[in-house]
């Protein structure tokens, strides 16, 4: 071995047989790797797209969400129901499942990095619910912008 290579011989490997000469075992970010498979299972899972970066990702790695959006913008959401000819019609909704890696998913802020002991919890963040009266009416300021009241209050002069 040269001088450098005997003052760092704990961190090298060796470079005939290839085995490492570390006397303990790496520590483990995560219990699962990552992954979202079994403790026991082997083998491979099929790849997905991601959505941002175009790369194959693990299904079972990589970050998934169910978007549920209209298909018209809210902009023009009250120009259609003004023109539509029936009087309840329900805009039909687009929905998609999308997969993102990893790093993709941070960049674009979809997920979050956490502490340590913050991984440890497991269980979704609570959602953020509407409020709703108990009459069944909407709450004042709900739909196209709170336009609906302030339209029933005006008057025209002649």
């Amino acid at each position: 071995l040269r001088p450098l290579e005997r003052r760092f011989s704990v961190e090298l490997c060796c470079r005939r047989c290839g085995s490492l000469l570390f006397p303990f075992k790496m520590p483990k970010k995560r219990r699962s790797n990552g992954r979202n498979k079994p403790a026991g299972a082997r083998g491979h899972v099929k790849r997905v797209f991601c959505e941002s970066s175009g790369a194959l990702v693990p299904k079972d790695k990589a970050v998934k969400r169910f978007i549920v959006r209209n298909i018209v913008e809210s902009a023009a959401i009250r120009d259609l129901q003004e023109s539509c000819v029936y009087d309840s019609y329900a805009l039909p909704k687009l929905y998609r499942k999308v997969y993102y890696s990893i790093s993709a998913a941070i960049h674009s802020k979809v997920v979050r990095v956490r502490s340590r002991e913050a991984r440890r919890i497991r269980e979704p963040p609570k959602r953020f619910s509407r409020p709703q009266q108990k009459d069944g009416q909407k709450p004042p300021g709900a739909g196209a912008g709170g336009v609906e009241g302030q339209m029933k209050t005006m008057t025209v002069k002649n």
